[in-house]
């Protein structure tokens, strides 16, 4: 090969574009990976908003990167930190009551503060939680049984069910309540109070259109507490300097074994030829040139992909239909506000650790059902479900001395809304400050400055198709042996020499790197195929 010729091409820069290049690297392979931004990372990365203020841009809290992905990469050593928060989450409500969440029993200790009964419970729920998740966390960085693959796929199936099995009967059934039923209908047979409900139902709409009482909302309750944050389990973390600190430490990694990462190069088209008498994707034509390549690795949205980047024809005409149909919405508003000072919440108004805490504003399910109801009917919601984090209070490289910087993450914003968002963007952001506002008086004339991102904004800015942070819904429909589209869950798609890496690939969304790993051990499983 000469020229912008190598033997895989990566669609993508964000961070499982990079892991997935990382790892075809080590295995010797020449490895490009083409990112459209001037900055790779994708949505994990950290810009100035404000003059002086800095902040993770999209995606803005460690917990769910992968282990293996962390010691494989190195990242440690190529200058990533991630500190914990001093407390986990912090609850606060309109009048004194709060709840706090954190380690060394601070759960529990809170927990029993507002209900001894739920307190009881608590570690029932817990058991049951670990239990499912340890099944579950097995198939993180494996390919899920793929439909139509015969007699190969027959040893994944066996370790499928010897994981079931080892749980017993009560534990299938666990595994059972947590991948069909709502998260309400799991909580509220653990727990009766408001705010506990709300401290365990938040992680179920996260990033998820639907309400905590809607079928299927506890395995995306689920899908959040896979991961662990500096080496704590369950635990999450601020990494120094932002979410770009991982990306940048990943690209460190990645051209230490020799990846080329050509930044503001945008991928136009997918390029396919006929080899040996069948399709197959060869390369890509973007900004920088044409690039060609033995294999294509693309870590965008399959909706993207199918729908823009693959010629005409290039695959089936039901997987084509298929993916059209891709169901990707998250109805998430994104913000960062630069702030004179520190929040003053009235349920708990003194500075603390809380305030280093995921700040969850949505003391209730029904709060939650309700912030749901509203964007249906409303446009957004106007009692949006926030959480707020504060990550100058553990790393003061972000703000100028004495001031803050704060990430709100928000709940229910449908990518269409009455009007358009070019148009309405101000009105939501505002909305949603005045809405912290009530629970931290003053908390609206400390802001002064601003980045509001709409779903619109987040598909413009990051790609992300429909404003969707996990590149597609993360409903029952399209998990596991479902995600992308059922026969073609282990990563290779409709196409030879083509590989979806990013996060509409099986394990789904967040910043864990695990479909980039996955997919690069698809592809060197090929290699003989391949002729790499």
């Amino acid at each position: 090969m000469s020229g912008n010729s190598s033997d895989i091409l990566i669609v993508g820069g964000g961070h499982n574009g990079l892991v997935c290049a990382f790892y075809l690297a080590e295995r010797g392979y020449k490895v490009t990976v083409l990112e459209a931004r001037s900055v790779v990372g994708g949505a994990a990365v950290t810009e100035e908003f404000h003059p002086g203020f800095r902040n993770s841009t999209a995606s803005y809290t460690v917990g769910l990167l992968n282990p293996k992905v962390i010691r494989d990469m190195r990242l440690y050593q190529h200058g990533l930190k991630v500190v914990l928060r001093g407390i986990d989450n912090f609850l606060p409500t309109l009048g004194s009551e709060h709840l706090l969440a954190g380690r060394g029993g601070l759960t529990r200790r809170e927990i029993a503060r507002l209900s001894p009964a739920d307190a009881e419970n608590y570690d029932a729920y817990a058991a049951a939680l670990e239990q499912v998740v340890g099944v579950v966390r097995e198939w993180l960085l494996r390919a899920p049984p793929n439909a139509g693959g015969g007699l190969g796929e027959l040893p994944s199936l066996l370790r499928l069910g010897a994981g079931a099995n080892r749980l017993g009967l009560e534990g299938q059934r666990h595994l059972s309540d947590f991948f069909t039923k709502s998260a309400a209908d799991i909580l509220h047979r653990y727990f009766s109070h408001e705010l506990v409900q709300a401290l365990f139902g938040f992680d179920s709409v996260v990033g998820h259109y639907a309400s905590p009482y809607a079928p299927g909302s506890a395995y995306v309750l689920l899908h959040h507490v896979f991961g662990e944050a500096a080496g704590v389990a369950g635990a999450w973390g601020h990494a120094i300097g932002g979410m770009g600190a991982i990306t940048q430490a990943m690209a460190k990694a990645c051209r230490e074994r020799g990846v080329e990462i050509v930044l503001d190069s945008p991928v136009d088209e997918i390029m396919v030829e006929t080899v040996r008498g069948a399709p197959r994707a060869v390369g890509a034509a973007a900004a920088g040139g044409v690039y060609r390549a033995r294999a294509v690795a693309a870590g965008v949205n399959p909706r993207l992909l199918f729908g823009r980047l693959l010629p005409e024809g290039a695959v089936p005409d039901d997987a084509s239909r298929r993916m059209k149909a891709w169901a990707s919405e998250s109805a998430t508003f994104r913000m960062n506000v630069a702030l004179s000072q520190l929040p003053r919440f009235t349920s708990r108004p003194e500075p603390g650790d809380h305030l280093t805490a995921g700040i969850i504003v949505a003391p209730s399910l029904d709060y939650m059902d309700r912030a749901w109801l509203s964007a249906r009917t409303d446009g957004f919601s106007r009692e949006p479900i926030v959480e707020m984090l504060i990550p100058s209070t553990l790393d003061d490289s972000l703000a100028p001395a004495g001031a803050h910087v704060a990430s709100l993450f928000c709940q229910h914003f449908p990518y269409d809304v009455p009007g358009g968002w070019d148009a309405r963007r101000d009105e939501a952001a505002d909305a949603i400050i005045a809405h912290v506002d009530r629970y931290a008086p003053g908390f609206a004339a400390s802001v002064v400055g601003r980045l509001a991102l709409s779903p619109l904004d987040l598909e413009r800015r990051f790609g992300l198709v429909g404003g969707d942070i996990f590149h597609g819904k993360m409903g029952l429909d399209q998990l596991f042996s479902n995600r992308p589209m059922l026969g073609h869950a282990d990563y290779r798609m409709p196409l030879e020499g083509l590989y979806l890496c990013g996060s509409g690939a099986h394990p789904g969304g967040g910043v864990t790197g695990a479909p980039g790993h996955n997919a690069a051990r698809a592809i060197i499983a090929d290699r003989k195929k391949l002729k790499l």
